[in-house]
């Protein structure tokens, strides 16, 4: 007779990929940060293609430099996979071919699956149709777009959002949820029950100071360089959790701690697994 084993909590997290984000350990380059990843025990990486800032270093990560062959090879050597590539902005004067092509090329080159996509044009019905070329033209490239709603852009929160995908034709794009921006934007559980299920390929985690910032100029500091590890702030991420699907999760979570990328990164993977842990363990438990 064959005994069915009950899956735990361990089984569940062990089952669902966490990844590192770039924002976790900005300084470090994409092939190292690799390195780091595959060292704290990530399954996978989220790699920053394009700066966000013009503080940030600037890298030659488009098209099949040496650091982008190196980082190939580290993904090789390793068994990492790539979960997502950042950021491609929609602005006003966006020219999705002209400016993405080589971009979406050394992401899939690199095995990336989903981009990271922010809303950067006040106009929401050019936004839409720039979103709706971006998927078509990244399908090409086995690679999906997906929509971050930020308080510090013109997609604001998860209600914009929302209203921009409903009129994308099926499978054209999806949505990002981190949990800082969902959290600031005062969303719920059932905000994201309400979400079509195949919107969601991955998910961001962090936590967060409280109590909220109230000026946009802090709600970026604090999304860019002051986030904490899960668990160790005020963000529901358990009823976040339980409320999406169980998609790869990443990391997050930029923090205030002058440590060596390494031991930040698995420090943030620990955090991480204990969340994780308690709302699958619970999920299953409610599910039982």
């Amino acid at each position: 007779m064959r005994i069915l084993r009950r899956q735990t909590a361990s089984d569940a997290v062990r089952s669902r990929p966490i990844s590192l984000a770039p924002l976790t350990v900005l300084e470090l380059g994409p092939a190292d940060l690799v390195a780091c990843a595959a060292e704290a025990g990530y399954d996978g990486v989220g790699l920053r293609l394009i700066r966000a800032t013009d503080e940030e270093p600037l890298r030659p990560t488009i098209g099949r430099t040496p650091m982008i062959r190196e980082t190939r090879s580290r993904l090789d050597d390793t068994g990492l996979f790539v979960l997502d590539a950042e950021v491609l902005r929609l602005r006003q004067d966006t020219r999705v071919r002209d400016e993405f092509g080589a971009v979406l090329d050394t992401a899939a080159y690199l095995g990336a699956r989903q981009v990271l996509v922010t809303g950067n044009d006040p106009d929401h019905s050019r936004l839409l149709d720039n979103l709706v070329e971006l998927g078509e033209f990244a399908a090409q490239f086995g690679v999906l777009p997906n929509l971050e709603p930020m308080p510090w852009t013109e997609v604001r929160n998860l209600g914009e959002a929302t209203s921009i995908l409903r009129r994308c034709p099926v499978g054209t794009a999806g949505v990002l949820i981190d949990a800082l921006h969902y959290d600031r934007a005062l969303a719920t559980p059932e905000d994201l029950r309400a979400l079509p299920p195949d919107w969601i390929q991955y998910i961001q985690i962090c936590d967060g100071l409280w109590p909220r910032p109230t000026s946009v100029d802090e709600l970026r500091f604090q999304g860019r360089q002051a986030r904490l590890f899960p668990g160790e702030g005020h963000i529901d991420l358990m009823g976040m959790l339980q409320a999406l699907p169980g998609v790869p999760v990443s990391v997050e979570a930029p923090v205030q701690w002058r440590a060596p990328a390494g031991v930040r990164a698995r420090a943030a993977l620990r955090a991480a697994r204990r969340v994780m842990g308690h709302a699958d363990a619970d999920h299953i438990a409610l599910s039982a």
